[in-house]
């Protein structure tokens, strides 16, 4: 069954977290700040305007796992092959990304502070990022793509080819590895596709992201490597 809710809390906390991590990133001493805010604010807005979106679908939770776990893999493995070499430097926003990087380590005074702002940072990622994203990007974007005069018209999962490949070129506008992040996004548009369920995109996007933290988590405080940029 169609939806006919307004367009606008779709948009507002995706907005709302751009404005955030633009905020973030510009004022660098205050990014956990705007971290901890954006979270807590968005959490809000989505909990607010829940019942203006289409019914989320939490169907093929094992499809979403796969994709999740393969995720990973493809993020972590493409972006180490493509930093490997020089001349691929125009793959990513930033020439040098990993100085870029917010190392929490290095901003806290106290073991207590930094696993604060970790614990945040973390159930933010995992938990509100995917929601937030999946119902903009690939509830509400991609069906606007596909019917611009009302996105209700098309339901979630409808095959469209320009939304198939357009939201994953405008997903990787905010993301600085940004090749990196078409691919991760044409897998879950065609994970969307092949469930047509946004419920099994979120949890892919989320144990995606779970994983990520995991893993750089795990790099610093066992290997003993810097991999901050991935976070």
């Amino acid at each position: 069954m169609r939806s006919t809710g307004p367009a606008w809390p779709y948009i507002l906390p995706f907005a709302v977290f751009m404005a955030f991590t633009f905020a973030g990133g510009t004022w660098k001493d205050y990014y956990p700040q705007s971290y901890a805010l954006k979270t807590v604010i968005v959490a809000i807005l989505l909990w607010v305007c829940w019942r203006y979106y289409t019914r989320v679908r939490w169907t093929h939770i094992g499809w979403g796992v796969g994709f999740g776990v393969l995720g990973v893999i493809q993020w972590i493995g493409m972006e180490k092959l493509l930093m490997s070499q020089d001349w691929l430097n125009w793959t990513r926003m930033s020439r040098d990304i990993q100085a870029d990087a917010f190392r929490p380590h290095e901003f806290f005074e106290t073991q207590f502070a930094m696993w604060s702002f970790i614990a945040i940072r973390w159930a933010g990622a995992s938990l509100l990022v995917p929601v937030m994203e999946e119902l903009f990007w690939r509830d509400y974007l991609w069906r606007s793509i596909a019917s611009p005069n009302d996105f209700h018209l098309h339901d979630v999962g409808e095959y469209d080819k320009t939304a198939f490949f357009v939201v994953p070129l405008v997903f990787a506008t905010v993301h600085p590895q940004w090749l990196t992040a078409i691919v991760w996004a044409l897998m879950i548009g065609f994970l969307l596709l092949k469930t047509r369920s946004i419920g099994a995109c979120i949890i892919a996007h989320g144990l995606t992201n779970f994983l990520l933290g995991a893993y750089v988590l795990f790099a610093h405080h066992v290997l003993k490597w810097d991999e901050w940029y991935f976070w």
